[in-house]
């Protein structure tokens, strides 16, 4: 059954919100923050820095037969099953979303050849609401400091929504859509979705991500974090992967950008990006298969330091930058991001 998209503001009538839009956007063209705002002035200048929103997108999407809300979501009191896999099929292509695993896609297979790592890293996550690390897991809000569980050294790393039991709020051959809840540990109260849709004739996949709050604004990344196959066939081709950043981020020693720009430098890397034209990589495994990677995000992950996959990581701020570049959810303005991955079979 073809998906239907219903457009809401979440937890809030989009029919309220309309009713305050005209208050809320005088308040910005006068340079005043919006009521409710967690860092005020500092979000505007953030905002302005990230241009990743391609079109609005559904935040509710439903068949014609789901449920008018999502009771027993993950988040809310009421138990609910657990959601199975996900798969999506169009012409040669196949891919499996896991709700129960953070909706991570567990595989892409093109042709019979899988392109995503099996086994304990494995597969393509999100990132929401920071990519990358944190530094010692501070969010820093004006004079207040939030604490977040750190699990990379003395950083918190990739957010809340991984490992966390999703919703599958509508499905069909070719688009899935699922729904997270923001909770604790994350200060703020919010919601996560993500969009799967395969191409109908199976070339290509596009992956959206939409962070709504329901109350106060907060700063908030979002992104992904796939793992591809160095080599999809044994003893096969290698990937190589081939991009042109505006620049490279300097790493500290601690794995956190100095602030400083580089020119970019050869791998292996565990390297920040930026691309202010958005994210256009190619990974190639000579012979076999072309991927180009794109998105109007304007920074990119690059992760070739392991011998099994290689990482290629589109998202809407460096690391730690919910600090440095902070961008404001808001009731109007929620964070919004594409990315859409394309193929060709090569040989």
């Amino acid at each position: 059954m073809p998906l239907r998209i219903a457009h809401s503001r979440g937890y809030r009538a989009v029919t309220g919100a309309r009713r305050s839009a005209r208050g809320h956007r005088a308040r910005h063209d006068a340079g005043c923050p919006v009521p409710g705002s967690a860092t005020g002035a500092r979000g505007r200048r953030g905002r302005a820095r990230n241009r990743s929103r391609p079109f609005r997108y559904p935040w509710r999407v439903t068949t014609s037969d789901a449920r008018s809300d999502l009771a027993g979501a993950p988040g809310t009191d009421a138990p609910t099953p657990p959601d199975t896999a996900v798969r999506l099929t169009a012409g040669d292509t196949e891919v499996t979303v896991l709700p129960d695993e953070g909706a991570r896609l567990s595989s892409l297979r093109i042709k019979g050849t899988e392109l995503l790592r099996p086994g304990d890293r494995f597969g393509s996550f999100v990132m929401v609401p920071w990519c990358g690390r944190t530094r010692h897991g501070e969010i820093r809000d004006g004079g207040r400091v939030h604490q977040l569980p750190v699990d990379a050294g003395p950083h918190a790393i990739h957010g809340t929504v991984r490992r966390r039991r999703w919703h599958t709020a509508a499905v069909d051959e070719h688009s899935a859509a699922m729904v997270v809840d923001l909770s604790d540990p994350w200060p703020w109260p919010g919601r996560v979705t993500q969009t799967v849709r395969l191409a109908e004739d199976g070339g290509s996949l596009t992956l959206a991500l939409g962070v709504e709050t329901s109350g106060d604004s907060f700063p908030a990344q979002a992104g992904w974090h796939p793992w591809f196959l160095r080599r999809p066939i044994p003893d096969g081709p290698e990937a190589r992967i081939d991009f042109t950043p505006a620049w490279q981020e300097e790493r500290g020693s601690d794995h956190i950008p100095t602030g400083k720009r580089v020119s970019p430098v050869p791998g292996p890397r565990d390297d920040c990006f930026a691309m202010p034209d958005g994210v256009d990589v190619t990974v190639e495994w000579p012979g076999l298969l072309r991927l180009r990677i794109t998105s109007r995000a304007e920074w990119v992950v690059v992760y070739d330091e392991q011998e099994e996959a290689v990482c290629v990581e589109p998202q809407t701020g460096p690391p730690n930058g919910l600090n440095t570049h902070p961008r404001l959810v808001t009731q109007l303005e929620p964070l919004e991001v594409t990315t859409t991955w394309s193929w060709e079979t090569l040989g």
